[in-house]
């Protein structure tokens, strides 16, 4: 037997062994079929099951009365809600009984554009009982990219609040929601759910509040058994083209994997309390918020603040309040706490952290010490994960207490999991220290399988660049010891706060401007959120000032995509550096914006060589 086939009997086998451990209404009649090369993988073909029964039915004997959801508000005087494993099943039936009511039944896609209350969880369970799939779109996306998500998913009901908490502010979900299906035919059912009671346009015969409509609801609800491969959710993630990409996730391989990985990576024991600061519209609140804790029958809390509100000190009073064992927070966070210094981290115990972790973009050095020394007391190891929306559960990451750390390495691949070093021909790099684009040469359970109604793009995207691998679009190095380091991105898509974010996608919405004739938008580095957004715009009317028209660029790109995508840095030039066939030249833009000047290359051969000096004569620092 070879190598390769020995290899993938080891991974068969491992995997095996941990779909063992989940509750089956029928085991698989395959393990795992497709390769990378004709993009058609599956996981545990013509098995049965509901993720839902494994969340919460399996643990009601043993845990009925164990908290499984502990939700602390956006203001701190307000009262924290607990939930017992017992009353999260309760809850969750009773929800999928109100979808059932409005129609939605299996397979159907059902849109959740809320804060960060339990009924966002308990509604994304809800559809999971029914089999329907789910789609959360993040509530601080604006109304013109809810739209497009729902044009694009044809969700049949939609799920928001009056309004959410954001810090001090109220974001209006409602009204944005009402902008956003505006003639939009698909959108059959609105449910409110009341959060801030602000002033609300409700529509009779599609608008409902949650409160008044789930009253007559029974609390029995038996779980609709699904195939392996039924899609549980979506997810639409930035591209390095346009349009947002809708990644659908299938039960089975995603529960495996996921359920599996917050048990090895965290270590998590039976009384141990689990918060993942991020929100449920990112995939890190699918999988580390909700289903990984859930699967182990474990406790997970719900933060519908933000770390600043009302003070630098919300994360360690958190902490305190709820004896939080486990944190698994972003790099971006911990830098924003960092620069209100040392002593309100220091004035805390936090004695009942064990375990510290990482996510959404590689941790830079000095903010992994800070984590260490003030939050974890040098005392926690901190588990520094990578992985992808695309990837759905973490892939490369220390063993909690088990691996030795390296400040700012995602260390070792899980098991089952094998990544590869390629250079730029797809020619793997065999050689134990390598630095080269990171790629997983076999399939494991929780791959997305598809863009939803575009598999050729999926193709296009993962699996076109280097044939028979997944190409992740991440650079990285292994070192002596086989530990991997992630560089970064090497497509075009910026990790802002750890939220990836397509620069097609920025430029389209800052073209929109009616002055603007084009723009070219790169990452820069930026010492809180990791990486900022520089656009270059050119203009074809120069009545406004540059700050008005610098405003209104970002009032522009606020409306269209939402606030978080808004450019930091904003340069109107005369021209943007091209090649004679039209092509931006965004490799020198990145090139201008880091101060490499001395590898700008040759610029002999552009269309336009003289732009660039002006560009770097106007650049802002």
């Amino acid at each position: 037997m070879n190598t390769s086939s020995m290899l993938t009997d080891e991974i068969h086998e491992y995997w095996t062994g941990v779909a063992n451990t989940f509750q089956w209404n029928k085991k698989w009649d395959s393990l795992q079929s497709g390769n990378f090369t004709d993009v058609n993988v599956e996981w545990f073909k013509g098995a049965r099951l509901n993720i839902t029964e494994n969340c919460l039915d399996r643990h009601l004997e043993k845990r009925r009365h164990k908290k499984a959801l502990i939700f602390e508000p956006n203001n701190p005087n307000e009262e924290a809600k607990f939930f017992t494993y017992g009353e999260l099943h309760l809850s969750v039936c009773r929800f999928a009984n109100l979808l059932k009511k409005k129609g939605v039944k299996k397979g159907d896609i059902v849109c959740f554009y809320m804060g960060m209350t339990p009924e966002l969880m308990m509604g994304i369970l809800a559809c999971a009982r029914l089999g329907a799939v789910h789609t959360v779109v993040f509530g601080g996306f604006s109304p013109t990219s809810l739209r497009g998500r729902l044009e694009d998913s044809k969700a049949k009901v939609i799920v928001t609040h009056d309004g959410s908490f954001r810090g001090d502010k109220i974001v209006p979900l409602k009204s944005m929601v009402d902008e956003a299906i505006e003639s939009l035919n698909s959108v059959e059912t609105v449910l409110v759910v009341k959060r801030t009671l602000n002033e609300i346009f409700m529509k009779p015969g599609r608008d409902f509040y949650y409160e008044a409509a789930i009253k007559d609801c029974e609390l029995h609800c038996p779980a609709t058994v699904v195939e392996a491969e039924d899609p549980l959710f979506i997810l639409y993630t930035s591209g390095s083209t346009g349009k947002p990409k809708g990644l659908v996730h299938t039960t089975a391989g995603y529960m495996v994997h996921v359920g599996n990985s917050f048990k090895d990576v965290f270590q998590i024991k039976e009384n141990d309390v689990f918060w993942c600061t991020a929100d449920i519209g990112w995939i890190t609140g699918h999988s580390y918020l909700t289903y990984g804790p859930l699967l182990n029958g474990s406790t997970t809390v719900m933060f519908e603040g933000i770390p600043n509100h009302p003070t630098p000190s919300r994360f360690w009073e958190v902490v305190e309040k709820h004896k939080v064992s486990h944190l698994y927070t972003a790099p971006t966070a911990i830098r924003s706490l960092e620069k209100f210094g040392a002593a309100i981290p220091d004035s805390f115990s936090m004695k009942s952290l064990k375990v510290l972790g990482s996510v959404g973009e590689p941790i830079n050095e000095e903010a992994w010490q800070w984590y260490h020394k003030h939050v974890g007391k040098e005392k926690c190891p901190i588990v520094d994960t990578w992985w992808q929306t695309e990837t759905g559960g973490i892939l490369i990451s220390p063993i909690a207490g088990l691996t030795k750390l390296k400040p700012g390495h995602a260390t070792l691949p899980l098991k089952g999991v094998v990544p590869v070093l390629v250079d730029e021909k797809g020619v793997e790099l065999t050689t134990l220290v390598a630095s080269g684009n990171l790629c997983i040469k076999y399939p494991w359970p929780s791959l997305a399988r598809t863009i939803f109604g575009d598999h050729e793009r999926f193709k296009q995207t993962y699996f076109s660049t280097y044939k028979g691998l997944y190409f992740t679009g991440d650079g990285a190095r292994r070192d002596e010891d086989g530990y991997f380091r992630i560089t970064g991105r090497v497509d075009d898509v910026i990790n802002v706060s750890g939220h990836r974010i397509g620069t097609a996608e920025v430029e389209e919405a800052i073209n929109e401007h009616p002055l603007i004739t084009e723009s070219a938008v790169v990452g820069f580095p930026h010492e809180i959120k990791g990486q900022g957004l520089y656009a270059f715009v050119t203009c074809n009317d120069e009545s406004l000032t540059p700050e008005v028209l610098e405003k209104q660029i970002r009032s522009t790109v606020e409306k269209v995509i939402g606030p978080i995508a808004k450019p930091d840095v904003i340069q109107i030039v005369h021209s943007l550096p091209k090649t004679r066939s039209g092509k931006i030249m965004r490799r020198i833009l990145r090139k201008i914006v880091e101060n490499d000047l001395a590898n700008i290359g040759d610029i002999s051969t552009l269309l336009n060589p003289e732009c660039v000096d002006d560009i770097i004569k106007g650049k802002k620092s």
